[in-house]
């Protein structure tokens, strides 16, 4: 096991002995197959980006957040990739993209259709839609990092990834198109 230790924390290169759920487990098979490099932490449970400020500081990088949206009907879904800091806006989102306001996906379709729980959220959530029913979006600002950190499925877990290269592969490999937007 490749280790370092910041701030009492430890920083790993390889993945988890154990598995907590299917994205996590799919997460560090694409990371393989994909030959994506990373770093991961084991942390407190995180799931608020204030929570995340500490993750931040020790691998080195902003914390990205991932939104799982949807419209009023819960028949279009979106999952949405902004920087940690930025406030979110549906008014502007959907403006962004021509398409009517959207709101916060209910936490049962979030468990469902992305295997995670809520604060869980995260690009890798693309490798559990296989169906391709989750419309991949991404905020321009987020490809301006070299490196993004991210949950890995879990809110105990971040991972420092390149940013431009787990975006495109992750995506290629479930077969989704990233759409940029700025907001």
């Amino acid at each position: 096991m490749e280790s370092t230790e910041t701030q009492g924390i430890k920083k790993f290169t390889n993945a988890p002995s154990e598995f907590r759920n299917e994205v996590q487990k799919r997460t560090y098979q694409a990371l393989a197959e994909l030959g994506i490099p990373f770093e991961r932490v084991d942390n407190k449970p995180a799931a608020t980006m204030e929570e995340c400020l500490e993750i931040e500081k020790i691998l080195g990088v902003k914390v990205i957040k991932s939104l799982f949206l949807c419209n009023r009907q819960q028949t279009q879904f979106y999952l949405f990739m902004t920087e940690g800091d930025k406030p979110f806006s549906t008014k502007n989102f959907g403006h962004a993209l021509n398409i009517s306001r959207v709101s916060f996906a209910p936490e049962e379709k979030l468990r469902n259709m992305m295997g995670v729980e809520f604060g869980a959220t995260t690009l890798f959530s693309l490798l559990m839609d296989t169906d391709k029913k989750v419309r991949f979006i991404v905020d321009k600002d987020v490809l301006t990092h070299e490196y993004i950190s991210i949950p890995d499925g879990t809110v105990t877990c971040y991972m420092k990834v390149p940013a431009h290269e787990a975006i495109e592969k992750i995506a290629a490999l479930m077969g989704h198109d990233a759409t940029i937007i700025e907001v």
